[in-house]
């Protein structure tokens, strides 16, 4: 289900630009509030779904010729992609940035407007300092210790998520460990979450102790309000993803879409994505990245960042063959280690 925040028209209303996402709002206000101060006629409507909710709502609309949003944000990349493939979108109506990282963009259609990277969040009540893993290796050899863990990790529900699948399937690809770490999750029970969100509350109020794979945006904002998270850019590898924007084809409002897009790519966007959201720009995520002490984890400045490209390579793990059995693999797994 959509859930829709509006805000008015600075001045008199004009015209509405509707904003179809799954970046919670607190993170994303401050570029609609810079938007509207630049577009004092133009209503927002910030149109809020879990990431395959949404995309299951855009492709339906599209499919028909309907209207859903002007604009459209996910951190849900291949759904991303795959709209732009099936024809839902068009092409920008500005140029982008000459410094924008090949990875960001694909056929002037679809936009990585930040650079996430794919973090483990701690209990640092929980974990001592040298207990804290710097890599996928140490996280393996950690939870052996199940008697300690069970029931206390927590990862994404894959089959709910679209960032956690996205995540868990490129760590297939890229990690020699994957096998062994899925094996510890289903183990130790791991409990499932849909959101970054929900494994970095139970890691600050302690009902868990490690959260696998989440959103550092949210990660890194949260920390500021509470000491108590621990944030790990794993060493051997850190995943990086770019919440991706496109424009509609059936929008309504093309050029408030383009004209937010193109904001959230400016100075100032750049500004506003880096400050309290956390959510930082493609064009600058890894500088930013490097200024931040984290804690007792690998830094950022240690990290091997690796960006996940747009592109149609991003399709086959959409494949229903192939999503199939990696869905497979993943349940058996946890049913082996009794998990929830």
């Amino acid at each position: 289900m959509a859930e829709d925040t509006m805000f008015e028209a600075l001045g008199d209303k004009s015209e509405t630009l509707v904003i179809g996402s799954v970046t919670d709002l607190i993170f994303i206000e401050p570029l609609i509030r810079e938007f509207q101060h630049a577009n004092p006629t133009t209503a927002v409507v910030y149109r809020q779904m879990t990431s395959l909710d949404l995309y299951a709502a855009v492709a339906e609309a599209c499919e028909a010729g309907d209207f859903f949003a002007d604009a459209v944000i996910s951190s849900a990349i291949p759904e991303q992609v795959r709209l732009v493939n099936d024809g839902c979108s068009e092409p920008f109506r500005f140029n982008l940035p000459a410094d924008l990282p090949d990875w960001a963009a694909w056929r002037n259609e679809l936009v990585g407007l930040t650079f996430e990277p794919a973090v483990i969040v701690y209990d640092r009540e929980g974990l001592k300092p040298e207990e804290v893993p710097r890599n996928r290796f140490e996280l393996v050899d950690l939870l052996r210790q199940t008697e300690r863990f069970r029931g206390r990790i927590g990862t994404y529900d894959i089959e709910s998520s679209g960032v956690g699948y996205i995540f868990a399937f490129e760590d297939a690809a890229q990690a020699s460990t994957w096998g062994r770490l899925l094996e510890s999750l289903g183990q130790n029970r791991a409990q499932l979450f849909c959101c970054s969100s929900d494994v970095i509350e139970g890691v600050r109020t302690g009902r868990l102790v490690l959260g696998y794979n989440v959103l550092g945006s949210y990660a890194l904002a949260r920390q500021e309000e509470d000491p108590r998270i621990g944030i790990i850019f794993p060493s051997d590898y850190t995943l990086a993803l770019s919440r991706a924007a496109l424009v509609s084809r059936h929008a309504r409002n093309k050029r408030a879409a383009n004209a937010l897009i193109a904001l959230a790519l400016s100075d100032t966007g750049q500004r506003l994505l880096s400050g309290p959201s956390r959510l930082f720009s493609s064009l600058n995520g890894p500088e930013m990245l490097n200024r931040i002490d984290t804690g007792a984890g690998p830094s950022a400045e240690e990290a091997a960042f690796r960006p996940i490209a747009l592109s149609p390579a991003l399709l086959v793990g959409l494949d229903q063959a192939k999503r199939k059995a990696f869905l497979d693999q993943w349940r058996k797994s946890f049913q082996a280690g009794g998990g929830e």
